[in-house]
């Protein structure tokens, strides 16, 4: 898709429309697990075949990455699938230069599995990347014996890893910042030669931690919880597991779904996402949740998920806790100038070191559109109002254009700058956005 500089978002409630629907809806697949299912197929012995596969910035340097270090692996994008054939943990290359991009995914998950490996690997990534915490990975993989040498900014990329394998039998990593050093950690230990602990200190993300473990399941290997506190995590992986390749089916994606739930009660229209379901391994589903607690009543159907808006025509602003699913603090934000009530979303202080600082992008675009919003270290308040015109700064943030965007369905003068960004996940947003408001404008 060709993208233009900005993107002027319709103001839909400024011209009538009388719908009934659902709103129907297709979704690309997951990047979470679409890169985990990349990862876990790379350490199986044998082929495997991951279907509805992502494809995006972050999937295709993944992809990119996985080749470079010599696997097979091809792709068809128009049958949204990839097959890997992995070589039961080893890396048909023991040198390699790679490039992640902005993707943490591979970022971090291809780290510590090279970390645990044998040979000297060269990373580099994005000036996004080079700004996103390692730190906590890096030290993981040198107290198992990597010797890490940073070749710009201490603790960050790019770097080179000279790995031995493991020189000992348990790690410990802080997952205050990403649960995604944690994941990375679980998916490789099972190529240690010995029973491995990994222990995690911290509380964010557990919702991802618990897709990593359950799909390492699916592919052969189980990581078994051996101690579980609000700040303290043990794992035990048994030695003499394998991966074992699959046929793989990916799910939508549900993050990129939500964006079109929340149409629902930001235009007080049914809306179905085709093949989104509850019992989905994506820790995202819990914003649903959070829209039932604003009137949406939610109904898990054979084909995804209905909901359906508020019967008051109205959404009462709430207080919630969104650490289980906090890639939608972003799309909370944008409904909450319109709720009828302050809203505060709590348990996000990690979002300051993601993409961009979130927080501080919710606070700064909100205030510029003449919206009240005050911040803490972990916390957002925002009071409804009506916001005025404005050029939405994304901040490079795939999160920030596809959230933002959702405001200028309701408020007139609503300006996307940047929206290429989205590219990083879900690269036909806008497309897909167009033809929902078509459907609108139609009836």
């Amino acid at each position: 898709m060709n993208f233009p500089k900005t993107y002027p978002v319709p103001c839909v409630t400024k011209r009538p429309f009388s719908f009934e629907g659902p709103l129907r809806v297709t979704v690309p697949g997951s990047k979470s697990i679409t890169n985990r299912a990349l990862l876990l197929a790379v350490l199986a012995n044998g082929t495997s075949t991951l279907r509805g596969a992502l494809f995006s910035d972050d999937s295709r340097h993944f992809l990119s990455c996985v080749k470079s270090l010599g696997f097979e692996a091809e792709s068809d994008e128009a049958l949204a699938t990839v097959r890997v054939t992995g070589i039961g943990g080893s890396i048909p290359k023991s040198e390699a230069s790679l490039y992640v991009g902005s993707a943490g995914t591979a970022a971090r998950f291809l780290t510590a599995l090279l970390g645990v490996s044998h040979g000297t690997f060269f990373l580099d990534a994005s000036e996004q990347m080079r700004k996103r915490p390692m730190a906590p990975l890096l030290r993981s993989i040198e107290s198992l014996g990597c010797d890490v040498a940073c070749e710009e900014e201490i603790d960050c990329f790019p770097f080179t890893l000279r790995s031995h394998g493991f020189e000992k039998s348990d790690v410990t990593v802080n997952v205050d910042q990403s649960s995604q050093f944690l994941s990375a950690l679980l998916i490789s230990s099972c190529l240690s030669p010995k029973d491995f602990t990994t222990q995690a200190v911290g509380s964010h993300g557990m919702a991802y931690v618990d897709m990593t473990r359950k799909m390492m399941e699916q592919f052969g290997v189980k990581a078994d919880v051996l101690e579980e506190t609000s700040t303290l995590r043990r794992f035990l992986t048994r030695a003499g597991q394998k991966y074992v390749p699959l046929d793989y089916q990916i799910e939508p994606d549900a993050s990129g779904a939500a964006y079109f739930y929340a149409l629902c009660p930001l235009l007080g229209v049914p809306v179905q996402v085709a093949n989104v379901h509850m019992e989905s391994l994506q820790g995202d589903v819990e914003f649903l949740r959070i829209l039932e607690r604003i009137g949406c009543t939610l109904c898990d159907l054979p084909d995804g998920v209905l909901l359906t808006p508020p019967k008051a025509g109205t959404y009462p602003g709430i207080t919630v806790d969104m650490h289980a699913c906090s890639d939608q603090a972003i799309t909370m934000a944008a409904l909450a100038p319109f709720a009828q009530g302050p809203t505060t979303i709590t348990g996000i202080g990690h979002i300051r070191f993601q993409e961009s600082d979130r927080i501080a992008a919710i606070q700064t675009e909100l205030t510029k559109m003449g919206i009240r919003c005050e911040a803490t270290d972990d916390s957002v308040t925002i009071w409804p109002g009506t916001p005025k015109p404005s050029l939405v700064n994304t901040y490079d943030d795939h999160r920030m254009a596809m959230g933002f965007t959702l405001i200028g369905l309701r408020a007139e003068g609503i300006v996307i700058d940047n929206p290429a960004c989205c590219k990083k996940t879900f690269e036909n947003y806008y497309e897909v956005l167009e033809k929902v408001l078509c459907n609108l404008a139609s009836l």
